[in-house]
């Protein structure tokens, strides 16, 4: 991680929603979200929120090797948007503590406010994390010997 990675940071990223990012395409095994309505879901919005950040950050990381995951949302979903509108996300770094990122995210789809809120992310060392995520595996699903 940079010493540039600095509160303050701003970034904007937009998306035009597709079809397949409304509730209908979230769980497709869900009999309940395949009746619910075309519109962006909460699912994804919270993913492409959290898009926004990792490209917000990547410039001032040794990315690939280190990379940032999500530990913490805290977003309001306050208005529908159908596909094919367009949503800013306008996030910014508000604290570095460490290698834990807290970020301010407020987005809209050219209508409406859509969200607001905050989101964590903390920096890590992808080798090391896989390692430890592979390492997990194995103690769940052990080979059984025959």
């Amino acid at each position: 991680m940079k010493d540039s990675l600095q509160p303050g940071l701003t970034y904007q990223f937009k998306f035009q929603v597709p079809e397949n990012k409304t509730v209908p395409y979230l769980y497709p095994e869900s009999e309940e979200f395949q009746v619910m309505p075309r519109v962006l879901a909460t699912g994804f919005m919270v993913g492409l929120f959290e898009w926004a950040c990792i490209q917000a950050v990547n410039p001032y990381l040794d990315w690939p090797d280190e990379q940032t995951v999500g530990t913490d949302v805290k977003l309001s979903h306050v208005a529908a948007t159908p596909p094919g509108l367009t949503v800013t996300v306008n996030v910014r770094l508000e604290k570095v503590e460490g290698r834990k990122l807290t970020f301010s995210i407020i987005a809209d789809d050219g209508v409406d406010k859509i969200s607001e809120g905050t989101h964590e992310r903390f920096v890590i060392n992808a080798a090391k994390f896989n390692a430890r995520a592979r390492a997990k595996a194995s103690r769940a699903f052990p080979v059984q010997n025959i």
